[in-house]
């Protein structure tokens, strides 16, 4: 059953995206938010940057709990940071049989739950709003 609120997406959609937003606001809201918080010293600019990058991240998943379909594109982010980083990295680590003795062995586990996003994504209606928007004009 769909509402017209929700503009045709299945309620089901919704309650996954907004699961989905919790898990991100939360886990990684926590990590950001208590590297940011208990640093000491001079940062790194890089490391900095990073987390400050993950701990905007974590509000903007906060702002989705409520507006789940206006958050879109930082479910899309994370759906192709986590491909693009399976591929280029994770793949060839495995391919070389070096996954499981490199430092990325705790990212992967993170990273291969990238199907959570895929299957909470509204397809139909991220296309139609994001994607063909752009043959409009």
């Amino acid at each position: 059953m769909t509402n017209q609120r929700w503009e045709g997406v299945p309620m089901y959609k919704i309650y996954l995206l907004r699961i989905l937003y919790v898990l991100m606001f939360v886990f990684l809201g926590k990590d950001a938010w208590t590297f940011i918080f208990t640093h000491k010293g001079a940062w790194d600019p890089a490391e900095a940057m990073n987390f400050s990058i993950w701990a905007s991240y974590s509000l903007l998943s906060f702002f989705g709990i409520f507006q789940p379909l206006r958050m879109l594109a930082i479910v899309m982010l994370e759906i192709l940071y986590k491909s693009i980083w399976l591929i280029i990295v994770a793949l060839p680590l495995w391919q070389a049989g070096h996954l499981m003795d490199s430092p990325a062995t705790g990212m992967v586990m993170v990273f291969a739950l990238v199907p959570l996003p895929i299957v909470a994504m509204p397809w139909k209606y991220f296309f139609r709003k994001y994607i063909l928007v752009f043959k409009k004009n």
